[in-house]
């Protein structure tokens, strides 16, 4: 009986520990002025309640991208979303007023928390915004945070071997895009600057793999859209600081 006890205890207490190293998340919405010449803006996101190290840097990264994509004025110090809010809003109203006719402008950010395990968490932004044109641009960012130092990681920091990442990235992107590995990366149509395969700008930790997304203009045209590679971890932990096991 005391065996059982002991396993029964143990067992718990794994699944405590593993509870308690997970991150605490609350939703979050931010909505745009509500008036008939204002834009429609919609930010839903995620926010860390820890008060730890990481999840100070988390909310403090998710604001400054949220800053970037709605700030439209250079002659302020925007530091805070809301700040944002309003510069999105009052560059929209200055334009109205001389161009009655623009067209109503918008902007949607949505954040998800993707994965967790106890050494590594990583955000997701998907964010759309028109301000006229012929089009709006939307845009995926990964945010990736090592939860022992409380501090973002850049994509290099996410490997023990970053090179040899790169060259196995290649081959795969290759491999998906239908790219014969003796030609040039943009001999069927990408546009890498200077004719060299790079790694996207945004990276991040998925339950199915690691992603590699290019943005729209990132490596191709607006029409092409963003290009995705997803690498199972099975296949790439040899480069990983951070190893997956699946």
């Amino acid at each position: 009986m005391k065996k059982y006890l002991a396993c029964f205890f143990s067992f718990g207490l794994l699944i405590s520990c593993q509870t308690e190293s997970k991150l605490t998340f609350e939703p979050t919405e931010l909505l745009g002025e509500n008036c008939a010449d204002c834009p429609q803006i919609v930010v839903q996101i995620p926010n860390a309640l820890d008060g730890s190290a990481v999840s100070e840097a988390i909310n403090r990264s998710v604001q400054e991208e949220i800053i970037s994509i709605l700030s439209f004025t250079d002659d302020e110090e925007i530091d805070n979303v809301n700040k944002a809010l309003e510069s999105f809003t009052d560059s929209y109203k200055e334009l109205k007023t001389k161009f009655p006719d623009e067209v109503p402008w918008e902007a949607k950010i949505e954040g998800e928390v993707v994965y967790e395990d106890e050494n590594l968490v990583t955000l997701k932004l998907n964010s759309y915004s028109f301000t006229g044109g012929a089009h709006g641009y939307a845009s995926t960012t990964y945010l990736n945070f090592d939860k022992k130092s409380g501090k973002e990681l850049e994509n290099n920091q996410l490997f023990d071997d970053f090179e040899g990442f790169i060259e196995f990235a290649e081959t795969q992107f290759r491999n998906q895009e239908e790219i014969p590995q003796d030609q040039n990366i943009n001999a069927t149509g990408f546009m890498f600057e200077g004719d060299s395969f790079h790694l996207p700008n945004n990276i991040g930790y998925t339950t199915e793999g690691l992603q590699l997304i290019y943005n729209q203009y990132e490596v191709a045209s607006y029409a092409d859209g963003p290009i995705s590679l997803v690498l199972p971890y099975t296949d790439i932990n040899p480069f990983l600081k951070n190893k997956v096991e699946r």
